[in-house]
């Protein structure tokens, strides 16, 4: 296989695993009967879920063809939009149902896949202020590897498992998919980085 195939072949494979879920849940029956705020909010999640499968892939270089400049600048730009699919999604719900969204911020809602949710949305509030204050902080490449990607593994397992606990939009099959695959490319970079092995200053 040539390089210019593998390439091509990354790069679609990579286009299908992030655009079938999206398209799936667009397609939900549950859909006909959902307040526009609520939809919003739907897939404002549901794309927080595929920019959770983008970053490691554009941080880890597992996308052929980018410069690691390119990629640390995409990735930069994917995490601010991730944010903001974060607040969307809060808001959006807020818009749908307050008394529900105020009960799952102060952990007193009764579904458990809430508490997951919010657990994933303070760390991938945490881990982009760690990303914006890296210069401020004055740490070392290595220790601020380390608190990004640590806040950055719980973001995913919130997300992944206050996904699956929620019987929603979004298409089952399409859904576990793509949680698995956010984990294991998650894990993979975890692994890549080898962040746990004590080294000599940075």
């Amino acid at each position: 296989m040539t390089n210019r195939t593998h390439k091509f072949l990354t790069w679609g494979v990579f286009a299908c695993v992030i655009a079938i879920p999206v398209v799936a849940a667009a397609m939900s029956p549950q859909l006909a009967w959902r307040r526009p705020a609520y939809i919003l909010a739907g897939f404002a999640g549901i794309l927080s879920m595929v920019f959770l499968l983008v970053q490691p892939m554009l941080a880890g270089g597992y996308l052929p063809g980018m410069s690691g400049y390119r990629r640390r600048q995409i990735h930069r730009i994917v995490g601010s939009v991730l944010l903001v699919a974060v607040v969307v999604h809060v808001v959006g719900l807020w818009f749908t149902s307050p008394p529900d969204v105020i009960d799952t911020l102060l952990f007193r809602s009764p579904t458990a896949f809430s508490a997951w949710g919010v657990v994933a949305m303070w760390a991938v509030f945490a881990a982009a202020l760690i990303a914006f204050s890296r210069r401020k902080l004055r740490l070392r490449l290595r220790s601020w590897r380390l608190i990004h990607m640590t806040f950055a593994v719980v973001t995913v397992v919130g997300s992944v498992v206050h996904a699956l606990l929620i019987e929603g939009t979004m298409e089952t099959v399409t859904k576990v998919l793509l949680c698995v695959l956010v984990v294991l490319i998650t894990a993979k970079l975890a692994s890549d980085l080898r962040l746990w092995v004590i080294k000599g200053p940075q």
